[in-house]
This record gives structure tokens, C-alpha cells and sequence, in this order.
């Protein structure tokens, strides 16, 4: 037997307006713009196609980077060998030496402002012993944080060509460095680093245009051409944009912008249900209490076109018969929204208490009731 319980809820700031807005044709190959509160892809193109991810590579090697300096088994101020290999890296570089003391937290700048591929390998050498065992390291990440199409080889982004990703993969990163590492994130903000006597500034034009955008990184290379994960934060709201094959610095940074801008136009981050807020009662089998609330363990918010007053259709269908005992958080339904005809997304729902296993002669009476009802 299925309870299915149906009715409309009416937002205030919905999205009719953006479903009439076309979004954005940027000057890229693939690009993706991802709210950071939901997970939502508000807008993409070719957002799951294989790419060269470049220096964005170095979006991994800082998330291992600060997982390590989370985890203890590396400090801040440890101070780090330079190898050979690391001090002739070829391409971008924050010009460490051999006999120079380096720090990690000086290395840690170096990638971030500088994207030094020299500080890339040695932190990758510290923290795995070598690039290739550190390699492996990042691929088991991406495997955890769900990044389904995306393989490394290098802690670097240097041409290889079992080196790829994609927009989605690094939009899933991005907002991971941003949830994962709030006080270390703020270094993406800065927009010159000094080592060695040499000031370098931070490729991400977008930080001297916009004063919302407090990241991420650049990449380039004559086979990926410029390429750009960004992200800004206007009120409570974080967006993540990112954009792969412009033809420029300029081109990058200004379709970067032009796809922010019309997420935060167009788009809402509406707040659908509160924690442990009752969407409804479920009928419960064989408990101590015949029914059960049942809702979200956590604030469910959706991303949704903005200013219409249009509605959310809701369907929440239990997973009849219930049979006690349940555990608060234990799935029982699923939610099921669509908005003009077409569906927004499935999602399950969770007991909102304990429904301890009833007595025998409550069980015993129960069990006869379900007996009539399945003939």
C-alpha cells in the first residue's frame, strides 16, 4: 500500500523570469555555473565533456595540500626540502632553490597566487614522498568527493594524456575547497605574492573587477587555452563559475563575469523546508505511536528562477507499510517537486523521531489490521 499526500506550496521569489531569460552564450568550450549551497547546476555547456584541466589541476594538490595540514601529519611552518626535480620545474613557478629554506605555508602561496609548479611538486614530494605516489592520492579524492570523470597524473597540470576532468568534476571540487577548508580558502582572495625577492600577482583577473569574487584559480596551456574556476559572494549566497576554453585572459575573465552576473540576477537560493521541520504524519505499523513526522534532518534549499508567482508542485509518497521499529533520520518517503510540468528533482525524506517497537498485543492487533487491508 503507497500513501501518496499531494499539494502546492507558493514561494515568493521563484523562477519563471530566468525560464524566459536564455542564459548566456559565452566565448568558451564548456562551462558550468553551480550554486554552492544546493549543488545546483544553474546554467552549462558541455559541462560533463573531458578536458585538459591545466593549472586547475592545482585546485587537488591544495585540497590534499590542506587535508594534510588538517589531518596534523604536516605543519605550517615545517620547513620542506626542495628536490632537484622540483627547482627545474618548467612552466609557472614561485622560484624556489635547492639550498633555500621554504616553508609550507610559503609553499602553499605559491601555488595559490603564483600556481608555482615547483611548489606543487614539493609539497606533493612532502606530503607523498613522490609526484606519482601524490598522483594516486588525488585520483582516490576525486573518487570521494564524486568526481566520476576525472583522472591525474601530475600535481601540476602539465600536459599528459591521461590528464582530464571536467566542468562538473570542477565545480564539485571548488565548492569542496570552499566547505571543506573555510580559513585556508581565504588565500584565494590574495592578489600578489612575494618569494625570493620576487612579486608575482594572482592570474585571476576577476579580483581586481568585482570585489564579490574572492577565488579560485586560473589555468592555461596552448591545447586548454584559458580556462577559469571562479566564485563570488553576494549576501548569503556563493556561486561557482566555471569556464574552459576562452581565447584569452580578458575573454576568460570577462565570460566568468558575465555568468556570475546572471546567476545571482536571475537565480534564488530558496530555503523549502527548515530542519526537523514536519512536512507531514506518516501512518506507522506495530510502534508505540501510530504515526511519525516526517520532513528534513537538515534545511533543505533549492536553486530556483527568481520572480514569478507561479508554484511548486510537491508529491511526498511514503514507503508504505512502515513497521515500526524506525530511528530518527531513517528514510521513510520521498519528496518529488516539479515546477511548470516539469520535474525539479526526487528526494528523500526522514523520521523525525523514534518509533520504538510496540507491545506484544499492540503488535499482534496491527498485524491483523494489515491483513484485512492487503486482501
Amino acid at each position: 500500500m503507497r500513501l501518496v499526500i499531494t499539494f502546492l506550496i507558493s514561494l515568493f521569489s521563484l523562477a519563471a523570469l530566468a525560464q524566459s531569460v536564455p542564459p548566456p552564450a559565452l566565448a568558451a568550450n564548456a562551462w558550468v555555473l553551480v550554486d554552492h549551497a544546493t549543488g545546483q547546476p544553474l546554467v552549462a555547456k558541455d559541462a560533463d565533456s573531458r578536458i585538459e584541466p591545466a593549472s586547475l589541476t592545482k585546485l587537488m594538490t591544495a585540497y590534499l595540500t590542506f587535508a594534510a595540514l588538517k589531518a596534523g601529519t604536516i605543519t605550517a611552518d615545517q620547513v620542506v626540502p626542495v628536490s632537484e626535480k622540483a627547482w627545474r620545474m618548467e612552466g609557472s613557478r614561485m622560484f624556489i632553490e635547492p639550498r633555500k629554506p621554504v616553508t609550507v605555508d610559503e609553499l602553499i602561496r605559491g601555488v595559490i597566487v603564483q600556481s608555482g609548479n615547483d611548489a606543487c611538486v614539493a609539497l606533493a614530494e612532502l606530503i607523498a614522498g613522490s609526484e606519482e605516489a601524490f598522483a594516486a592520492l588525488m585520483n582516490r579524492e576525486a573518487r570521494r568527493l564524486g568526481m566520476t570523470n576525472t583522472h591525474f597524473t601530475n600535481s601540476t597540470g602539465l600536459p599528459d594524456p591521461q590528464l582530464y576532468t571536467t566542468a562538473n568534476d570542477l565545480a564539485r571540487l571548488a565548492s569542496a575547497i570552499v566547505r571543506d577548508f573555510p580559513e585556508q580558502y581565504s588565500l584565494y582572495s590574495l592578489k600578489e605574492y612575494t618569494y625570493n625577492g620576487i612579486k608575482q600577482p594572482n592570474r585571476n583577473r576577476l579580483l581586481y573587477m568585482d570585489a564579490t569574487v574572492d577565488g579560485m584559480k586560473t589555468g592555461h596551456t596552448s591545447t586548454a587555452g584559458y580556462c577559469l574556476v571562479s566564485t563570488a559572494q553576494r549576501g548569503p549566497r556563493r556561486l561557482i563559475s566555471v569556464v574552459l576554453g576562452a581565447s584569452s585572459d580578458t575573454v576568460r575573465a570577462q565570460e566568468s563575469l558575465k555568468l556570475l552576473n546572471f546567476g545571482f540576477q536571475f537565480y534564488d537560493t530558496v530555503k523549502l523546508y527548515g530542519a526537523d521541520e514536519a512536512m507531514s504524519q506518516f501512518r506507522v505499523w506495530k510502534g508505540q505511536a501510530d504515526e511519525v513526522a516526517v520532513g528534513f534532518t537538515r534545511d533543505f534549499v533549492m536553486s530556483l528562477p527568481k520572480e514569478t508567482a507561479q508554484k511548486i508542485q510537491v508529491t511526498l509518497e511514503s514507503r508504505q507499510p512502515l513497521v515500526a521499529p524506525l530511528q530518527k533520520g531513517q528514510e521513510v518517503g520521498t519528496l518529488r517537486l516539479s515546477l511548470d510540468g516539469k520535474p525539479l528533482g526526487e528526494y528523500p525524506v526522514a523520521a523525525l523521531q523514534d518509533v520504538p517497537l510496540a507491545g506484544f498485543f499492540g503488535r499482534l492487533w496491527d498485524a491483523i489490521v494489515m491483513w484485512f487491508k492487503s486482501l
